[in-house]
């Protein structure tokens, strides 16, 4: 099905919503990694990672995974039989080319609109992708990609008519919305007819036109070493409707801590639809990682939220076991899978940058 559906209406006028990452899935999407310029000389390592994620979500919902052709398939395959021989069952390829692996950023974004007895309509969110501010191209077949998952998985897609990635927006599924003004403000995405940027009030209507977002939450910068201009899902997540976990530095000298400290505040002086504030959590940051004289974004806060498991990026440091705690304890009845990122990190990005949930 193509956009024509829902041609004359937006999301939200047809009566969709964006629901909480924590809502039930009825698969995660990857983009298989092949690009070893966002890699170098680390693409095998990689896709090792990428077997530990389909390993964690595989017992408990579909992986369905973005491939160039039939060759490529069969190394996928290959690869996820070496892991483990019974993964597959749980996998579905789809053919559709990309540029990348980040799929958070170039994959569509997932509408319901509940009906009576508690059934889902289900819609697909087509954003325009420009590699983060145009820079990385080639970009095009990864701005093809919605498109392409809405044709391959049967979903109505909506298309909307601005820039905007799904790493920097983060919902409760009841209209708030965590953003950064770093990113969403930045003209390199989206801009006026006369060049000057968007403001937060036409940021703010096209999040409720296109996703039923009608409270948006505005931090500052995000995390140094991050090339999105700063995507809220290194810096703070929700783990519920009213609560937020959200990443601290202690180390002052760190480049880290006065920007994750401005948050903070930020943080203390939100209130949600209902005039409350939300219960705040603090997430620890792991030691900077510094691969060839590059900052890497590393941040616990980039964690993926699936069904009955929470799959979470860790780097062979001690503050690992801290955080798993800590998010476990956020999301208990879920099993928390550590996802080693060493190497996903270098790419700048991790668990939640590489994952792209399909609502149930």
């Amino acid at each position: 099905m193509s956009a024509s559906p829902f041609s004359r209406q937006g999301p939200k006028e047809a009566g969709f919503r964006w629901p909480a990452e924590w809502e039930p899935h009825a698969a995660t999407l990857l983009s298989w990694p092949h690009n070893r310029e966002t890699w170098p000389g680390r693409l095998a390592a990689v896709e090792r990672a990428f077997c530990e994620i389909v390993a964690a979500l595989a017992p408990h919902e579909e992986v369905h995974i973005n491939v160039k052709n039939d060759a490529m398939q069969e190394r996928v395959r290959a690869r996820l039989e070496e892991h483990d021989g019974s993964l597959e069952t749980s996998v579905r390829f789809l053919e559709i080319e990309t540029d990348d692996a980040w799929v958070r950023d170039h994959g569509p974004i997932g509408v319901v609109k509940s009906e009576a007895a508690g059934v889902h309509d289900r819609a697909l969110v087509d954003f325009s992708f420009n590699a983060w501010g145009g820079k990385y191209p080639p970009w095009q077949h990864d701005d093809a990609v919605p498109r392409r998952v809405s044709e391959r998985e049967g979903l109505p897609r909506f298309e909307a008519d601005w820039i905007l990635e799904g790493g920097s927006i983060d919902g409760n599924g009841a209209g708030c919305v965590l953003t950064t003004e770093s990113c969403l403000l930045n003209p390199n995405r989206n801009k006026k007819e006369n060049g000057d940027p968007v403001s937060k009030q036409e940021v703010e209507a096209k999040l409720e036109q296109t996703l039923a977002c009608d409270h948006v939450l505005w931090l500052g910068d995000g995390v140094s070493g991050d090339d999105t201009d700063g995507h809220v899902d290194d810096v703070a997540r929700f783990v519920a409707t009213n609560r937020i976990v959200a990443a601290r530095e202690s180390n002052e000298a760190d480049s880290n801590h006065k920007p994750l400290e401005e948050n903070w505040g930020r943080l203390q002086g939100f209130r949600n639809e209902r005039g409350q504030a939300f219960e705040l959590i603090e997430l620890p940051m792991p030691p900077a990682i510094v691969v060839d004289g590059q900052r890497c974004p590393a941040s616990y806060a980039n964690f993926y939220i699936a069904n009955n498991v929470l799959l979470v990026p860790i780097f062979d440091v001690p503050s690992d076991t801290r955080a798993l705690e800590i998010l476990a304890d956020c999301l208990p009845g879920r099993d928390v899978v550590g996802i080693p990122s060493r190497d996903l990190v270098i790419g700048l990005g991790t668990v939640h940058c590489l994952t792209q949930q399909l609502p149930r």
